[in-house]
């Protein structure tokens, strides 16, 4: 047989041939979101009050950073303006331009879950959602899209109107409040309980909303399991949000003489109302104002036995996925959306750029990652999403102003970010770089400086020591030039000239 007739069957042989099925090598992506939950409500990252296994196993499991920042928000909702960066990659300002034209239908291509999609991901989402942009639109496969929180009464609650009759007062007549809110005044005070479904809540259509997104979160990886195709989960939970409902067998867990009162807990901030905190603000309306030491236990309970049933359900999530085979191409991210006060320095809520309620825990996994590994340069929550697309093999896109995380665990590199900037409305601004951070309420003509080295808890303010002038001087003149970069609305130089 001659060269040319062999060569010929040998290329109709190959062209006749069955071709073989090639697999994914994306890796598959599991986003882990919580609302309100602190830095330092992780059992393994320092708290040995409260009992959160699971998380503990992505802890060791993976890389924490232990200084992740949400950047701040344009109103009490500071849960919605974390979601708006985190899916848009626009910092607090910015993603405004986003917002409005999501809810035009515009700009949805450029959302975190089209993102991936368009790297060949199969996306899924469910849980809570509180972004303007339609879920569905954002994600190819949605099941339970959940309100900003939990019904409760306060949405019917004509709060400027029953509040006029008695500010400057220091406790808040219960008779005017709705259930669930300026409790509990004393021991006695059984007005409402986190374990009765009867208060709706978190309980209602008859199954505990934690409980029916890991639910969710097992029926898609049960169908991923059976699919090649590499796939990006979003799962957020409204947990440990108030109203903070639990099962009995979790508040069990956590009897009031074995928790304790934060370090920097005071019975009332000293500019609350300058700062936007004072008692007609929704989130600190739930504690009795002044705040005592027995309200402040009974919230920090509801809030242990929330956040560990969550624990236990991204416990089966995690089981869920291993069962899979695929965890050996899988990264899975958690953090949440910014953190809580829940009784420091006199507050309840996340209205704040202390770092009890801007700082979040962030921990990844993956094929990849060290395991056990602790990084402490500061980060913003938001990276997750840079992260992903990174991971994902794609470049990301101009407008996303947030980082990839992936450098600084594999390179060792510095934080991308010089310093770490925060804004709440037009009441607070706050910027940390080396080791300090300025707090500015321009309202109220109050600058405080912390060293957050020697004071991680913010209890020292130096703002008055004259050594520091110069690093208030330093730290002030950055954070205006930061405020022109992020396109921030409050002019801050008038206020600069008055305190020099």
């Amino acid at each position: 047989m001659n060269k040319l007739v062999m060569l010929l069957l040998l290329v109709f042989m190959i062209g006749c041939s069955t071709p073989t099925k090639t697999t994914s090598v994306k890796p598959n992506i599991v986003f882990i979101f919580a609302d309100d939950l602190t830095y330092s409500a992780i059992n393994a990252l320092g708290n040995n009050e409260i009992h959160t296994p699971n998380l503990n196993r992505l802890v060791e499991d993976g890389t924490t950073f232990t200084h992740a920042y949400n950047m701040g928000a344009w109103n009490g909702a500071v849960c919605a303006a974390s979601r708006a960066m985190i899916i848009s990659g626009r910092s607090v300002w910015n993603v405004n331009q986003f917002r409005e034209n999501w809810k035009q239908g515009r700009d949805i291509d450029k959302t975190w879950g089209k993102l991936m999609e368009a790297q060949g991901y199969t996306t899924y989402m469910t849980g809570k959602w509180h972004v303007d942009a339609k879920a569905n639109s954002v994600f190819q496969n949605v099941t339970h899209i959940r309100p900003g929180m939990p019904g409760d009464a306060w949405d019917h609650f004509k709060m400027v109107e029953r509040f006029e009759n008695i500010k400057g007062t220091d406790t808040l007549p219960k008779d005017i409040m709705p259930i669930g809110y300026n409790r509990p005044i004393s021991k006695n005070d059984t007005t409402w309980s986190p374990t009765d479904p009867k208060f709706g809540g978190y309980w209602e259509g008859g199954k505990h909303w934690s409980e029916v997104l890991k639910d969710d979160a097992l029926a898609f990886v049960q169908k991923a399991k059976k699919s090649e195709d590499p796939f990006f989960m979003y799962l957020a939970f409204n947990a440990p949000h108030d109203p903070r409902q639990a099962p009995q067998k979790y508040i069990d867990k956590y009897p009031l003489e074995s928790i304790s009162l934060p370090e920097s807990w005071l019975s009332e901030y000293p500019f609350k109302d300058g700062t936007g905190n004072g008692q007609d603000l929704r989130d600190e309306a739930l504690a009795p104002f002044p705040r005592t030491p027995y309200a402040t236990k009974k919230h920090i309970q509801e809030y242990y036995a929330l956040i560990t049933h969550m624990d236990d359900q991204i416990g089966e999530i995690l089981n869920a996925l291993e069962g899979t085979g695929k965890m050996d191409n899988t990264y899975i991210i958690f953090t949440a959306d910014h953190g809580l006060a829940m009784g420091r320095h006199g507050l309840i809520g996340k209205q704040s750029l202390l770092d009890h309620s801007i700082r979040a825990p962030f921990m990844i996994t993956g094929p990849d990652i060290p395991k056990g590994k602790k990084i402490a340069e500061d980060i913003y929550l938001q990276d997750a999403m840079a992260t992903s697309i990174t991971l994902a093999g794609a470049e990301k896109p101009d407008y996303v102003e947030f980082n990839s995380i992936l450098d600084m665990i594999h390179k060792k590199e510095k934080s991308p970010y010089e310093a770490i900037y925060g804004g709440y409305i037009d009441l607070q601004r706050m910027i940390r770089k080396d080791g300090y951070k300025l707090i500015v309420y321009p309202k109220i003509d109050k600058i405080l400086l912390y060293d957050m080295n020697e004071d991680p808890e913010e209890m020292s303010d130096l703002a008055s020591n004259p050594e520091f002038k110069t690093k208030i001087d330093e730290l002030f003149k950055e954070l205006i030039a930061i405020q022109k970069q992020k396109n921030d609305p409050l002019d801050l130089n008038e206020f600069y000239q008055k305190v020099q």
